[in-house]
């Protein structure tokens, strides 16, 4: 009996030494391996060892044979795979410090300890802006179980106040979740209000989430093109919905691309201009969009949003004197 389980922990043990310790430019040799199996006790043969080896290829493992040794040539995730789940994690302020730390070490644990390293020189967590909100991982998991499970939601609501302390808004807020999504770095639930329509909420200011009850979506809700909702909305912030003209400079044909699609009709103006036409949520983060561009952009129309939009100028200008 002890000579079975003996070797079941020896194909184990194997499988664990190249998965830590190998890739293609790290191999390990039949040696280093009898030794590794000799330091945890165990005595092996090299046909033995031979034998474990083409019942874990037979079980999927891709190992190869070099004069080097043997290796793991592959594996579930590439190295520059897991480097884009690093940057990913780094990046993203709606994970804490902490978190973006834990996650990346388990996402280390996914390649060859060598490769490993090679993602730890990209770690750099600190400082980056992140969220203080270590509740973010459950508001999620709450909240995609209240879309799937098709409930209403109670949760608090705070703001965060300048000694960075928590400022809870009055009261209860309702809600009937319709997705989650990811824009600007953070995390926002889309929802249905009784009192705002379809509104939406930064995942990482949410606490004390509640499913209560079956939601009750609108047809609006339910045929919400999530696509073109988060296209048209700036920085997720609300405001009234409107088609709108602008003016660009030819130089800003990419970056108009970038924020309202590669099928965007750009249509020419000139030589050297461009004019758009498009459905935007009216907000200060529409018009700080536009004026980032200087007299490179020009809001055209509707009237009121230009008016809004000068408005917004002469305040500036009025504060700086």
């Amino acid at each position: 009996m002890a000579r079975t389980e003996n070797q079941k922990r020896k194909l184990l043990l194997i499988r664990s030494f190249l998965l830590e310790k190998t890739d293609e430019d790290h191999p390990v040799s039949m040696a280093e391996i009898l030794a590794m199996l000799e330091e945890q006790g165990i005595s092996a043969e090299r046909k033995s060892v031979y034998a474990d080896l083409d019942a874990l290829r037979e079980d999927g493992m891709d190992i190869v044979q070099s004069k080097g040794g043997y290796a793991l040539a592959s594996r579930t995730f590439e190295l520059p795979e897991l480097k884009l789940l690093v940057d990913a994690v780094q990046a993203s302020r709606f994970i804490t410090e902490r978190k973006s730390r834990e996650l990346i070490s388990k996402l280390q644990t996914l390649c060859s300890q060598s490769e490993a390293s090679r993602l730890n020189r990209n770690i750099a967590v600190s400082g980056r802006g992140k969220t203080l909100n270590e509740s973010i991982y459950y508001n999620v998991d709450a909240l995609q179980n209240a879309i799937t499970d098709n409930q209403h939601i109670r949760f608090r609501y705070f703001d965060w106040a300048p000694d960075g302390s928590r400022a809870f808004r009055e009261g209860t807020y309702e809600a009937d979740p319709i997705a989650l999504c990811w824009d600007d770095e953070y995390y926002y639930l889309i929802a249905e209000t009784e009192k705002h329509g379809i509104t939406h909420y930064r995942v990482d200011k949410m606490l004390s989430i509640q499913p209560e009850g079956w939601r009750s979506l609108s047809r609006t809700a339910k045929e919400l093109d999530l696509a073109a909702y988060t296209n048209r909305v700036f920085g997720m912030f609300s405001g009234e919905v409107t088609r709108v003209r602008l003016r660009f400079d030819n130089s800003l044909s990419g970056v108009v691309h970038d924020r309202f699609g590669a099928d965007a009709m750009l249509i020419p103006d000139g030589e050297d201009h461009f004019i758009l036409s498009a459905e935007v949520a009216v907000s200060p983060l529409f018009y700080s969009w536009v004026m980032m561009f200087g007299a490179r952009a020009e809001l055209l129309s509707p009237d009121w949003a230009r008016a809004g939009y000068l408005a917004l100028l002469h305040e500036a200008e009025d504060h700086y004197k």
